[in-house]
Formats: structure tokens, C-alpha cells, sequence
């Protein structure tokens, strides 16, 4: 290998390492994302945002076009910054952010990603709680601002919101039975195996690959 071909290889791998942790800070934006809608810690998720007028939130209550407006959204119509955490310790919002794919654009300012959102909520309404089931994708953006990255624009596309007992399907099409297994009533296919008998309530733990990271048991 000559001295040249060297270079380039190391600066091949300097770009390889400067992408990967790019993603990894990305990753962890969108994770820190999750946890603070839970409490609706506003003015935290607020300063996840890129600043300018053309970053934008997407959501079921509408498009928020703006770094103010979405503080105005946030921060429920009010421009305070007091307000850290939801004032009601019932409520509860929060969805996971799951299944993460990054891909980092050329020159490593911008990227975008998707993700699965998925968890259990509890909000207030009519003096009560109403608890729910919340499912949904983003499909983001984000931008390195001061060599930190952050939203350019979050778009959440809600697959489904509803009541924790009601469930995702319209009663007029559920039924509720346990479902077959897959292939099991089929007479021209058959697996090689019986299946595992994994179901609750069998105690059956998947074995695990790895050794205890500290036993090493």
C-alpha cells in the first residue's frame, strides 16, 4: 500500500466513524424525545428543535410551522418557559421510539429517519382519565445545528389512538378468539418442527446467547 492510497484509506474511515456516531447522537435525540413526551416536559422538548421558521411538527392536532409556534403548541398557547413537566400527575403520554433507521446525507449536516411509536397513555378529559393505546411512524428530519443535531422537522403518522379496552379494530369486525397458530390447520404445508411451546402461561424463557455481563455465568 502506498503512502497515498493510506491517506485516502484513513480518510475513508475517519468519514465511516464520523457518520456512525452520527447516527448514534441522532438515535439518542429520538430516544430522548420519547421520555420527555411522556411528562410533557415541554420546554426540554422544545430545545430538541432546530431554530428557523421553516422547522416544522406534524401531528394529529396539525402542522406547527416554526420554532415559535411550536413553542406556542408545547407550551399550550403560552409563551412561558416555567412550565418543565404537565401540571397533573395522572397524565401520562408515552410512546416509545422504536425500530430506529438513520441514514446520514452527504457532508454529515443533515439526515433523516424513521421510527416506530408505540405506548400507553392516560389524559385528562371531562374530570376524569381517559387511558389509551397509541400507535404510529415518524418519518423525520433532523439538521446538526452548532455541531449538535436536532429537529428540522418531525412528522408523526398516526396508525391508531384508542381507548385501552375498546382496542384498534372496529367492533363490527373483531373477534375475539385466540388466533391459530400459522400453518397448523393447513393440510399442503407442514414445518419441519413442532413449534416451542413459548405461549403465557408455559414459563418457557427464550435462551439467551450471551453470558451475564457480570457473572459471566
Amino acid at each position: 500500500m502506498t503512502l497515498e492510497e493510506m491517506e485516502e484509506r484513513i480518510k475513508t474511515l475517519e468519514n465511516q466513524i464520523r457518520t456512525l456516531q452520527d447516527i448514534e447522537d441522532i438515535k439518542k435525540l429520538q430516544r430522548a424525545f420519547g421520555f420527555y413526551l411522556e411528562h410533557w416536559m415541554a420546554e426540554d422538548i422544545i430545545d430538541l428543535f432546530a431554530d428557523g421558521p421553516d422547522t416544522t411538527l406534524s401531528i394529529a392536532a396539525g402542522e406547527f410551522r416554526g420554532k415559535e409556534k411550536i413553542i406556542l403548541f408545547c407550551n399550550r398557547g403560552k409563551q412561558s418557559d416555567e412550565m418543565m413537566k404537565h401540571e397533573k400527575p395522572e397524565f401520562l403520554h408515552q410512546v416509545m421510539q422504536l425500530s430506529g433507521i438513520v441514514n446520514v446525507d452527504p457532508g454529515n449536516k443533515t439526515a433523516k429517519g424513521r421510527w416506530y411509536g408505540f405506548g400507553a397513555n392516560a389524559l385528562p378529559a371531562d374530570g376524569g382519565i381517559v387511558p389509551g393505546w397509541m400507535n404510529g411512524v415518524y418519518e423525520n428530519e433532523y439538521i446538526k445545528e452548532n455541531g449538535i443535531w436536532k429537529f428540522k422537522k418531525v412528522r408523526w403518522c398516526m396508525t391508531f389512538n384508542v381507548p385501552y379496552h375498546e382496542g384498534w379494530v372496529e367492533p363490527s369486525r373483531r373477534v375475539d378468539k385466540r388466533p391459530e397458530p400459522p400453518y397448523r390447520s393447513s393440510t399442503g404445508f407442514s414445518p419441519d418442527a413442532p413449534p416451542e411451546e413459548t405461549l403465557y402461561p408455559s414459563g418457557f424463557i427464550c435462551p439467551f446467547h450471551y453470558k451475564n455481563p457480570v457473572s459471566g455465568k
